[in-house]
């Protein structure tokens, strides 16, 4: 819950409001069509910046794979094995 309160707030820097980040973060981790207002239905992702997007993509890598999987990729310990 940490991490969609905080990635709202990110998201919705970028450039839209709460609600419309709010929908963008659920509707991306989940692969699922209709998010709220910006990412409707009839919308899509490319008036997105590109900041937002990888960011958006970041998130449902680590939704996806979990939270430590990917903690686990990024560390250094991991790759000197």
């Amino acid at each position: 819950m940490v991490l969609t309160g905080l990635s709202t707030v990110v998201v919705s820097v970028i450039r839209y409001g709460l609600k419309f980040s709010l929908g963008a973060l659920a509707a991306t981790p989940g692969n699922i069509e209709p998010g709220i207002g910006v990412v409707g239905s009839l919308e899509n992702y490319t008036h997105f910046p590109d900041f937002g997007k990888w960011y958006l993509s970041y998130l449902m890598l680590l939704v996806r794979l979990e939270l430590f999987t990917v903690l686990i990729l990024f560390s250094p310990a991991f790759w000197k094995k």
